[in-house]
């Protein structure tokens, strides 16, 4: 078994763990700090729209010898607008100019024809209207408000209401961290990344309902116990699915990355970009989410349940008292101990966990008590 496989192994069990929900404060923090980052980078220097959205025109030059830099200065002088000019595989040139209407798309295109030293014939010039960009926001904003609605829905059924308040702020929390990203570097808006924002709110939640579903598992029956708290709990469902969290979101990355780093930096297709930052960014914000967002959220709001707060207070008077006890007692011998871990194991249901492995000691104690008087199936003792 591999290195991290045996480490999987050693979390699922219990065996070893990281303290995510005890140190979830510092999480938040971290995580308010970074999104108050991605809002200032969309307030400051706001995002970088597609033609797609605000109008214009896409020229398309033919194999021409001038370099990407002297055919942006001559569009952005003959059209007096910004413009994005990305080199395209065969030699070819693609100039994006937005807020242009058909006049003066036509007479752009006269001017480029002169500038670049190309035939006007040749230069294909494709219009693209401000209300069609706005239909496509409207449907992508309608399209995002009904994934959440369902989202929360299908998880209060499936689970409880504040895993889908966890849910959907995590799911926010990954909006805004990617859009921010898109503010801060630049890259251009399109129709291509609002399908990579729903693409990595998908993924998001998988990487959650995955914990979720553990966790849910765990705290079955949890009132009936004195040995764990709901947080307890909680940090141990993060702790046994956090290797295949891990393994996920890197198979996941790896050829997201190479799409954004190899095709669109390396080989300058600049298109991949679109929709390959959006996939990036969102799939490490999600797993991030997953288990420094949701889960600590819902712990903290399952706290506040009088049933888990009464729990709670048990949990820690039983560990102070037993606390208490091997002090006084100048601490028990390794076979009292062993005997009342064993008695706890056979006080019931009101001791068990779902989910959680059994103490050794109370498998031994079960395995003594086995090996006395059960007869076998051939009716002799063993």
């Amino acid at each position: 078994m591999s290195r991290l496989g045996a480490l999987g192994a050693r979390l699922y069990r219990g065996e070893v763990g990281y303290d995510f929900i005890g140190k979830r404060k510092f999480w938040y923090a971290l995580s308010i700090l970074i999104t108050i980052t991605a809002i200032a980078g969309v307030m400051v220097r706001g995002l970088n729209m597609g033609i797609e959205f605000k109008g214009g025109a896409v020229f398309t030059i033919p194999s021409t010898s001038v370099s990407v830099t002297q055919a942006r200065t001559d569009a952005q002088e003959a059209s007096g607008h910004d413009a994005i000019v990305q080199k395209l595989g065969n030699g070819s040139m693609r100039i994006q100019v937005t807020e242009l209407d058909t006049k003066q798309a036509d007479s752009v295109r006269t001017q480029l024809a002169k500038d670049l030293n190309v035939n006007e014939a040749d230069i294909n010039a494709d219009l693209v209207g401000p209300s069609w960009g706005a239909t496509i926001a409207n449907k992508a904003w309608t399209g995002l408000g009904i994934f959440m609605v369902l989202v929360v829905i299908y998880l209060a059924i499936a689970f409880e209401w504040r895993m889908a308040v966890a849910a959907l702020i995590a799911l926010i929390h990954d909006l805004t961290i990617t859009v921010g990203v898109y503010a801060l570097v630049g890259f251009e808006v399109t129709p291509g990344t609002v399908i990579g924002l729903l693409t990595i709110l998908g993924y998001s939640l998988y990487d959650t309902v995955v914990v979720f579903d553990s966790l849910k598992e765990g705290s079955n029956g949890i009132t009936k116990q004195t040995r764990w708290t709901y947080s307890e709990i909680a940090n141990r469902s993060i702790n046994s699915t956090l290797v295949r969290s891990i393994n996920t979101t890197v198979v996941a990355l790896l050829p997201v990355a190479g799409l954004l780093f190899i095709g669109g930096g390396f080989l300058g297709a600049g298109m991949l970009n679109d929709i390959s930052l959006s996939l990036f960014v969102g799939l490490a914000a999600g797993a991030y989410s997953s288990i420094f967002i949701a889960t600590p959220l819902v712990a903290d709001l399952k706290e506040r349940d009088p049933q888990i707060k009464a729990l709670k207070k048990r949990v820690l008077a039983k560990r102070a008292s037993a606390a208490a006890k091997g002090e006084s007692a100048e601490g028990p011998s390794d076979d009292a101990a062993d005997a009342a871990d064993a008695d706890d194991a056979e006080g019931g249901p009101e001791d068990v966990v779902p989910g959680a492995p059994a103490p050794a000691a109370a498998v031994a104690g079960q395995r003594g008590r086995g090996g006395r008087g059960r007869p076998s199936g051939s009716g002799r003792r063993r």
